[in-house]
């Protein structure tokens, strides 16, 4: 495989340091939940090598979120990140093709190029408000495709897929023969409600969720697959044990004890995340010098400004940047032109969001000069 580091990564605030900024608007999840809030109880836990394909307590609960599925269809990862690469290097290989929503996640495309399979990019634009087409995917699949991959609701864009559109997938992936894997991190935060968990609908979907994004822990690197395929489940354990053999058992243990009380928990974040956007959207109400797709979930959105000018946008950056000590997602982030940028409405403060919008304003009149 052939690595190279991602801009996003790169450019991430928890590598430039937070510190150096004052309002952070980058992020693609909710707050990062302090472990104070979360009443755990960890004092009799012994520092062991957990089951590997991972704690049977907490696949119970996983699996309980759908009809059709058991703890048996659930294999717990590192975070979402770990369950792609494994998905991605125990499915493709050189000689394999591939389609992939663009514009999307990094790892979503990085990990495929790495590998070297053949891939064909199913491009959302601005102009088509990030719609998915089901005629367009049909023409990219063919019966040398081994994975189609989606994300709903959608990073950076915040677009959802509806029930409908995932089974029609579904039924494509099934017709070819392939695998559909339907990143769904965002899953809870659709805004009219989550879909069905891919991985319920056909042995031919995988879904993969984690803690990161929806409950703010990204620091605890909990995630998992889910498929009913158990040849592939084998497959991904054999993966999963000779990248990392097992999770932490202390992540485990916390995912655990949150997700047995995820109602008292999800409820004040998914409020929160809701009041959030109101924000995002009454600012962008009254925007003159951009324009977005208005989402439909999640955590981001993905606007962008509307002069073609890119001096101007350069210059908007720079200001930004510099003078605010404001910082969004920049368009190349995700292999777009830099007049996008994805905002993460949910992570700040109410207070840090709109001081972060409002540097937006005033960062945008100035670099027209």
């Amino acid at each position: 495989m052939k690595y190279r580091r991602m801009p996003i990564e790169i450019e991430s605030p928890e590598q430039m340091g937070y510190s150096n900024i004052r309002c952070n608007l980058t992020e693609s999840s909710v707050s990062d939940m302090p472990i104070s809030e979360l009443e755990l109880d960890l004092g009799k836990l012994t520092l062991a090598y957990t089951d590997h394909v991972g704690k049977p307590e907490l696949r119970e609960l996983i699996a309980a979120d759908a009809p059709g599925l058991t703890a048996g269809d659930v294999i717990l990862t590192a975070g979402s990140a770990a369950a792609l690469f494994t998905i991605a290097t125990s499915l493709l290989d050189a000689e394999s093709h591939m389609v992939v929503v663009h514009p999307n996640y990094a790892t979503n495309i990085e990990t495929p190029r790495a590998i070297g399979c053949k891939i064909d990019f199913l491009r959302l634009s601005f102009e088509e408000g990030f719609r998915f087409d089901i005629q367009r995917l049909a023409s990219l699949v063919s019966q040398e495709t081994r994975l189609i991959s989606i994300t709903t609701p959608h990073n950076p864009t915040g677009t959802v897929l509806t029930e409908k559109d995932i089974r029609d997938i579904a039924a494509l992936a099934e017709w070819r023969g392939c695998y559909l894997l339907v990143d769904e991190t965002y899953r809870e935060m659709n805004f009219s409600g989550p879909t069905p968990l891919a991985a319920s609908i056909s042995p031919r979907c995988i879904s993969v969720v984690s803690l990161s994004k929806s409950y703010g822990m990204p620091g605890i690197r909990m995630g998992w697959i889910i498929t009913r395929d158990k040849d592939l489940q084998e497959t991904f354990l054999a993966a999963k044990e000779q990248i990392f053999i097992c999770n932490s058992i202390v992540d485990e243990e916390i995912a655990w004890q949150v997700l047995s009380r995820k109602d008292r928990i999800l409820s004040p974040i998914l409020q929160r995340n809701r009041q959030a956007f109101e924000t995002m959207k009454t600012w962008m109400s009254v925007q003159k010098e951009m324009e977005w797709v208005e989402p439909s979930g999640g955590v981001v959105c993905f606007p962008r400004i509307k002069t073609e000018n890119p001096a101007m946008v350069e210059a908007f950056y720079k200001i930004l940047n510099s003078k605010y000590k404001t910082y969004v997602g920049p368009g190349h982030w995700f292999e777009m032109d830099r007049r996008h940028m994805r905002v993460g409405y949910s992570w700040p403060t109410p207070a840090e969001l709109a001081e972060g919008l409002h540097n937006i304003t005033l960062a945008l009149e100035e670099a027209k000069g």
